[in-house]
């Protein structure tokens, strides 16, 4: 990890400190510490499970993608995919680094650049397109919920599900759409043309539209096996299952015995939602008002609804961002990616 990743890493820590400093700003810290040790560690233990499950399935939907054409690639290297992901997802806007980050994990191993790509732009669509069924669930469940409540945070969660639609179109076109999607690229890209040389600016143009011709190949390739597609979609909504679960098994471990497990899900699906428009990585800051202005209904004491927020970052967070920064740490396994995906030429 490079020494901007390192500093970035420890700011969105002390970043989080202070938030949550903030928020226990009306609460006695010996009362959040006696609400900690009255916890059911039977249903904490159970949310930590969920986002090791949760782990453990995009590994195995990445080793699927894999070594349905690299028989070696191994379980170690498909989990180190997920857990650096999660770190660059932690310490970049927007969670823009994500994609990268998997990349050049999956390049250390010696998997070809193009079939890497295709398989984490594969995944990803099918990602993105599982949280689109999920929200559209959630929008039945917990919608009016939200709209009644307040009114402020259903904007954001509409204007998140249109970008998150967006993105999937996007995609799409890349990867079914090759032809379109050049005419487009030479029209955005035209710009750079007045800042390099035209030597430069054609050989970036080339290797663009390789990498386009090449993701498309190797997506036609992977959508003519619907088998496969089907699998990697169904393990992608049994990892989202676990990981929307989290809050709710947080809420039995304070003692919420009878909060209702379809619209905590729901509202929690729509946090989700909501933290995809904060610039800031992680979104902090929005993330701890969304949970705590969605949950304060549920949790009518305001320790523990803090405490709930404290467990749920640490969760969905912190945890990722640590044993990512330990899987960039894991020396790499080698594979033998001999067949090379042939490239056409522009």
């Amino acid at each position: 990890m490079s020494r901007k990743n390192k500093f970035t890493f420890m700011l969105m820590v002390l970043i989080g400190i202070v938030i949550i400093c903030y928020s226990m700003r009306d609460v006695k810290l010996s009362v959040l510490i006696h609400d900690f040790f009255t916890l059911d560690p039977l249903w904490l233990i159970v949310a930590f499970a969920c986002i090791c499950i949760y782990l453990l399935v995009e590994a195995v939907i990445t080793k699927v993608l894999v070594s349905n054409r690299v028989s070696t690639f191994t379980f170690k290297d498909a989990l180190r995919v997920p857990l650096v992901e999660q770190l660059f997802n932690g310490i970049t806007p927007f969670s823009s680094g994500g994609q990268p980050g998997q990349l050049v994990v999956m390049l250390q191993t010696g998997i070809d650049g193009g079939r890497a790509s295709s398989v984490l732009l594969m995944k990803f669509v099918v990602y993105q397109a599982m949280i689109v069924v999920n929200f559209f669930i959630s929008l039945l469940i917990g919608f009016h919920y939200v709209a009644t409540k307040m009114q402020y945070l259903s904007l954001f969660v509409l204007f998140g599900f249109l970008i998150h639609f967006f993105v999937i179109v996007a995609l799409l076109m890349i990867m079914y759409w090759p032809s379109f999607t050049k005419k487009v690229t030479r029209i955005l890209f035209h710009p750079v043309k007045w800042f390099v040389k035209d030597e430069k600016y054609d050989s970036m143009r080339v290797t663009l539209y390789e990498k386009i011709d090449n993701l498309y190949e190797e997506s036609i390739r992977i959508g003519r096996q619907p088998k496969l597609m089907i699998k990697v979609v169904l393990l992608t909504l049994v990892q989202l299952a676990f990981y929307y679960l989290i809050p709710y098994f947080i809420m039995l471990a304070l003692g919420y015995y009878n909060v209702n497990v379809f619209m905590v899900t729901s509202l929690h699906i729509m946090i989700v939602m909501i933290i995809s428009l904060f610039p800031i990585p992680g979104g902090s800051g929005g993330a701890e008002f969304s949970f705590e202005s969605l949950f304060q209904s549920y949790i009518s004491s305001n320790s523990k609804l803090v405490l709930a927020m404290i467990l749920w970052r640490i969760l969905t967070y912190y945890f990722g961002m640590v044993v990512g920064a330990i899987a960039l740490l894991i020396k790499p396994d080698k594979v033998n990616d001999s067949h090379k995906v042939v490239r056409k030429k522009e």
